[in-house]
């Protein structure tokens, strides 16, 4: 059975915290990472009824996308609704882990659910994300070195990418230098040509380890200059990026568009609110799981004839609005939206840890809002 530590190892893979923002507080919030891990309850938000959900349903585990604290705390008494949640799960043995905004931008993340939720094709980030920028590092080193200078490399960041590490590649060849008056070599004598049996090593490493590795390579190199040299590379293609925009099947009218995703998503006591005109036709959808109204220019700038997301305000959508040629906007509330993730997370977990662990999602909705009151004359516009 796999411990705490191995699911949130597999979780790590999936929604790597590094692409969380710097805001955010993902991880793990409760829990013995030598613990088993057998039962996964996956919900939206930490609340209590999540947390007496998994008391009653025997979970080990709880992983929402929503992160109990988002701030430094110095209390985590039960007479505070979250310090409420914490003690319960604590005291029943059950872990919480939080992948937020870490899981906004991969393909299996919130807004690619959501995406998939609608029917979407052809889907690709909104605005794609920088992938890693690597340096290239290539050192000359004596054969009879090469192992060691290899380890120090390594042991220092180097030849680590993408799930991979103790990368790299070298070839053989003859390397040729003279000292000159003053010089200390560790091969060869002052004045003459000197040829040695070398092996060329070449590695890649993230920028934020530059110097350390510099450093080790130096250290652990014989020769008193020793030829290297690092070339900072432009960063890699990405797939992961915020938002999603894909297409329609067929064109639909923006009316019978939002009827799609209301039903598209979990039923709720919130609103579908659609800004534009009912008629004009929809067939390229842009999206943002949680609130988007950041990228509603990114939306109609990338062609969408529509964009989904949540929490809009009455001023960002009415200036969107006046901007020549803008998108139509859909609102549907925050937690139907990033509801649509929690499946696919699961079925991610199961997929990778096998029959050793259960995933299950929360069918409670913990939206906030209960009911939505919509006005008996839909034609009246005037304030009362």
């Amino acid at each position: 059975m796999p411990t705490l530590r191995d699911v949130v190892a597999v979780l790590d893979g999936l929604y790597d915290p590094r692409w969380a923002e710097s805001w955010d507080a993902v991880g793990t919030a409760v829990g013995d990472p030598d613990a088993e891990v057998r039962r996964v309850l996956l919900a939206v938000d930490p609340v209590q009824a999540v947390a007496d959900e998994a008391v009653a349903g025997g979970y080990d585990l709880v992983l929402t996308h929503h992160p109990l604290w988002l701030s430094g705390v110095t209390s985590v008494a039960a007479s505070d609704p979250k310090g409420r949640v914490a003690h319960t799960l604590i005291s029943h043995g059950i872990a919480l882990h939080t992948c937020h905004t870490n899981a906004d931008v991969p393909p299996l993340g919130v807004s690619a659910a959501m995406a998939e939720a609608l029917g979407l094709h052809d889907v690709r980030p909104l605005e794609t994300a920088p992938g890693a920028a690597l340096d290239l590092w290539t050192v000359f080193v004596p054969r009879e070195h090469a192992e060691p200078v290899l380890a120090a490399m390594h042991g220092a960041g180097a030849g680590h990418h993408d799930g991979y590490d103790l990368a790299a590649f070298s070839w053989p060849g003859t390397g040729q230098f003279r000292p000159l008056d003053g010089a200390r070599p560790a091969v060869g004598t002052v004045g003459e040509v000197e040829h040695v049996d070398e092996v060329a090593l070449r590695l890649v490493a993230p920028p934020s380890v530059r110097e350390t590795v510099r450093a080790a390579t130096l250290a652990a190199h014989p020769y008193e200059v020793p030829a290297l040299d690092v070339v900072g590379a432009e960063p890699a293609p990405s797939d992961r990026g915020t938002g999603r925009i894909g297409t329609l099947a067929e064109p639909l009218t923006l009316a019978r568009f939002a009827e799609v995703v209301r039903d598209a998503l979990p039923a709720h006591g919130g609103a579908t609110r659609l800004a534009g005109d009912p008629d004009r036709l929809v067939r390229t959808v842009a999206l943002c799981g949680g609130s988007g109204d950041f990228l509603l220019g990114t939306a109609t700038a990338a062609g969408a004839d529509v964009y989904v997301t949540s929490d809009l305000k009455h001023h960002a959508v009415s200036e969107h609005l006046e901007r020549p040629g803008a998108c139509a906007v859909v609102d549907v509330p925050h937690w139907a939206a990033e509801w649509t993730w929690l499946p696919v997370a699961a079925a991610a977990l199961v997929e990778r840890l096998g029959a050793t662990v259960e995933a299950h999602v929360s069918t409670i909705v913990t939206d906030p809002w209960t009911a939505t009151l919509v006005h008996p004359d839909l034609s009246h516009r005037s304030p009362r």
